[in-house]
């Protein structure tokens, strides 16, 4: 790493590896400026790879009166798809009708139905959900996206894995993302743009100078002072340390630290909707359909202690989504159908919320310019509202960066998105044709991970020796060697985790091959013979 940028300071330097800030990079690297963004760890190593992965308006945020977060993120569940048509994709609901269903106590919209109607006693009537998911069906438009109907579940077979009590349900349209991928796709079109990221490269000190940041940071090649003209702190949960120990800052906003977990069970159903559960504490949870043979449940809400504290999915809380589903599914779930359990942090910001379901999606920035040089600070934010954030970020540093390049994100395609929306089928059968021995499930894992780059993944291969050692599960050298040269992986977990979900298929002996694999600096590039495998686009 060199000492510094040059001669010429960056306009902005990130601090923040997650989605705020891979999304705040690109848009502000698209808008002309130069930008550095640093990331202590792997892209997408906390928050933004342990989400329900889910670009949704949120449904229940319609109980607590958030309607414009609501507005915004039903606005940009299309826009979104139109840009990522390869990680992410429509996905129907199912939301079963019980009338023991309640609504979580301390919402707006539950204190003014026990004013109106207390012999309800906090139960959510089948004609107010019937009316949220109307208002949800238009409240943000929709071109793409079916609207809402009702379901007969002694007839429909979203019914049969049910409890035969279930014998209604309304289905409603929200859609899926591939969380990680989301934030590595940001970050490569960023850096495509002129932005240098910089992961596993921790900020440890920022002071002012000349009215100029002086960073000074740690990475893989040593330390470095990068300098910029204002910095964006975009550090999910640990933006409070951040501001107090490595800017020296203070701030009297406040991060309410929200842990949600999640397990993975072996496949609970065979059709390809999700479900929408309400809880008899007024919580809710999904259980999606999740990497072919798996089903996804979650999420929990529970205050979060520390951002040094590891973030787990606790055995209380385990045992706490195994009972919610049971109370839906004929078969109980237990302990012993999870195969993989996950956990984040939301960084929230704080408004003295009663708990920590209660807490605001919402987000907040914060410009300050007293240190002599101005900061942005991120707090809050969903993963649905990402690139508005981006937006209203750059709005925000637009007077003090002096720069008038207008909003662009929302017309322009992540890489590999170049393609319709209903355009995946094209692409794997396009692809199969080009390589015959790519079987149906591989072609379209490689199309739903890298879209219309996995022509150039592939390019050259006439045979599965041209790919390269073999480590199972359809993961090959050749992938691997993309991963490392244009999505910044360095490790069996960035793979197996974070790029792919292939940890669910490949045990720690196939692990401690790809590690060794990288810690060798892999093969020989022209042991391949693929063209343009050697350095990032």
């Amino acid at each position: 790493m060199a000492s510094d940028h040059g001669t010429h300071p960056f306009d902005l330097l990130v601090i923040g590896g997650g989605v705020n800030g891979c999304g705040i990079a690109r848009d502000a690297a698209g808008r002309g400026l130069s930008v550095a963004l640093c990331e202590k760890d792997d892209l997408a190593q906390a928050t933004s790879s342990a989400s329900t992965k889910l670009f949704h308006g949120g449904l229940r945020y319609l109980e607590f009166l958030e309607l414009r977060l609501v507005r915004e993120s039903l606005r940009e569940r299309e826009v979104l798809l139109r840009a990522m048509p390869h990680i992410s994709w429509p996905l129907r609901f199912v939301l079963p009708l019980d009338p023991a269903m309640r609504f979580e106590s301390a919402t707006p919209v539950s204190r003014a139905l026990a004013l109106a109607m207390p012999w309800a006693r906090g139960r959510r009537p089948d004609w107010l959900i019937r009316l949220g998911l109307g208002l949800y069906d238009n409240l943000g438009g929709r071109e793409i996206l079916p609207g809402t109907r009702a379901l007969d579940l002694t007839r429909d077979e979203a019914g049969r894995p049910l409890k035969p009590r279930f014998r209604r349900a309304f289905e409603y349209s929200d859609c899926w993302v591939e969380d990680s991928r989301l934030v590595v796709l940001n970050a490569r079109d960023a850096e495509s743009r002129g932005a240098r990221i910089l992961s596993r490269t921790r900020v440890l000190s920022a002071r002012v100078a000349s009215g100029l940041w002086e960073a000074e940071v740690e990475g893989p090649e040593g330390r470095a002072t990068l300098r910029a003209r204002a910095i964006v702190n975009a550090t999910g949960p640990w933006a409070g340390e951040v501001l107090s120990r490595a800017l020296g800052l203070q701030s009297r906003d406040r991060i309410r630290l929200v842990r949600g977990s999640h397990i993975v069970t072996r496949k609970l159903f065979d059709h390809d909707r999700a479900y929408f559960f309400q809880g008899t504490d007024g919580r809710i949870i999904f259980a999606i359909p999740y990497e072919g043979d798996f089903t996804l449940i979650g999420t929990t809400d529970v205050d979060h202690p520390d951002p040094s504290v590891p973030a787990t999915c606790t055995e209380a809380e385990q045992d706490y989504l195994c009972a919610f589903a049971s109370t839906y599914f004929a078969r109980p779930v237990t302990r012993a159908d999870i195969v993989w359990t996950y956990s984040g942090v939301r960084p929230l910001h704080d408004e003295g919320g009663a708990s920590a379901t209660a807490a605001t999606r919402d987000y907040t920035l914060k410009l300050d310019a007293a240190p002599g040089a101005p900061v942005l600070h991120v707090f809050g934010g969903k993963i649905t509202t990402y690139r508005r954030l981006a937006e209203a970020a750059l709005e925000k540093l637009a007077p003090v960066l002096g720069t008038a390049a207008p909003p662009w994100t929302a017309r322009a395609p992540l890489p590999g998105g170049d393609f319709p929306v209903d355009g995946v089928p094209r692409l794997v059968a396009d692809l199969r044709a080009a390589h015959p021995f790519l079987t149906e499930p591989w072609a379209l894992r490689l199309v739903r991970a890298y879209g219309t780059d996995a022509r150039a993944l592939l390019s050259g291969a006439r045979g599965l020796a041209d790919l390269g050692e073999d480590f199972g599960a359809t993961l090959t050298e050749a992938e691997l060697r993309w991963l490392r040269d244009r999505e910044y992986a360095r490790t069996a977990d960035d793979v197996l985790w974070r790029r792919t979900k292939l940890g669910l298929r490949l045990d720690a002996r196939a692990a401690r091959r790809i590690d060794d694999w990288f810690q060798d600096g892999g093969r020989d590039a022209a042991a391949l013979a693929l063209a343009g495998q050697g350095g990032r686009a």
